[in-house]
């Protein structure tokens, strides 16, 4: 009796160490997309493969169901090599005929990943001369939504990669990386927040500020070195981010700010709990957000659209 129960105890022990990270039963959770929605996607370029295809369709369905206004897309759209160009047939097998629901045909505001610079990433700028929905103005950029008369969001795309030494020193595997002035984009974020004075404040990268992760840990120190202080000097709401294919929700003691990172549209990793963890998954998915003059919602979407984790903060 004693064996049968000791194993009956290691069983609970694991599941309760499995469930201790992703903090839900295997029920769907309600989703809060009450306000102005738009959807975040990244790491999505597998050619269709992995949970690609299945992750686009459940995309369709939302944007269809919930009303969005655009897609932010969080870099990473083409692995391995980024493209060649704007011909580049990845446009077509890792883009455009992958998200083809009628319903995703709006807005991409997309910003550049790690994998895009191994590639032309001038091409990824011009490409919105080809597609109607790519939009990537310059490498980072900022724009003002009307959310309601009272309500505004402001969001800004930052160019990471070349924010992080890692990549500025590797020009044969990065060779734009550093040709960029990462003085000049820090300069940028600090005039457009010192002046902001929107209801919400996001700010959307490809790599975490902070997160669990195995990646080379010098990129989140030079994140925490060159991007959190301004996260926190001007009180942005979320800093939200892909590079970790996994779903992480992080507080850190002495900051404002919510920490997001998505999970890729295509090939997730597994992940752990860490000092600051809310809420951590190793499913692959997406993610629904959700803005009113209330409140400001993020939405963990499952690879079948099933929200997993709901989270908002209250004005």
């Amino acid at each position: 009796m004693k064996h049968i129960l000791s194993k009956f105890s290691i069983v609970i022990l694991i599941v309760a160490s499995f469930y201790s990270c992703n903090s839900r039963d295997k029920n769907t959770i309600n989703a809060d997309v009450s306000g102005y929605n738009f959807i975040v996607a990244n790491d999505l370029g597998r050619n269709g493969y992995y949970d690609q295809k299945t992750i686009a369709a459940s995309m369709g369905r939302w944007a269809d169901s919930a009303n969005i206004e655009f897609v932010a897309a969080a870099g990473d759209i083409h692995h391995f090599n980024g493209v060649a160009s704007v011909n580049d047939p990845l446009w077509m097998t890792n883009y455009e005929l992958i998200y083809s629901d009628p319903s995703l045909m709006l807005d991409w505001y997309a910003i550049l990943g790690n994998h895009e610079y191994r590639g032309n990433t001038q091409a990824c700028l011009d490409y919105g001369k080809i597609s109607r929905r790519w939009i990537m103005p310059s490498r980072y950029y900022t724009m003002v939504k009307k959310v309601d008369d009272k309500t505004s969001l402001r969001l800004i795309f930052i160019d990471t990669a070349p924010l992080i030494n890692k990549y500025r020193e590797d020009s044969e595997d990065y060779p734009d990386a550093c040709k960029q002035d990462d003085k000049a984009q820090l300069h940028f974020i600090d005039s457009v927040l010192n002046v902001s004075k929107e209801t919400w404040k996001i700010v959307i990268g490809h790599h975490p500020v902070y997160a669990f992760t195995p990646k080379d840990s010098s990129e989140r120190a030079d994140m925490q070195a060159r991007i959190d202080p301004l996260l926190r000097k001007y009180k942005v709401d979320y800093y939200v981010c892909g590079h970790i294919h996994n779903f992480q929700h992080i507080k850190t003691k002495g900051s404002p700010v919510d920490y997001v990172v998505n999970s890729s549209a295509s090939l997730s990793r597994s992940v752990e709990k860490m000092e600051g963890t809310q809420f951590c998954s190793d499913l692959s998915g997406f993610m629904v957000c959700s803005v009113d003059s209330a409140h400001f919602a993020i939405n963990m979407m499952d690879k079948d659209g099933k929200c997993i984790y709901t989270y908002a903060r209250k004005k």
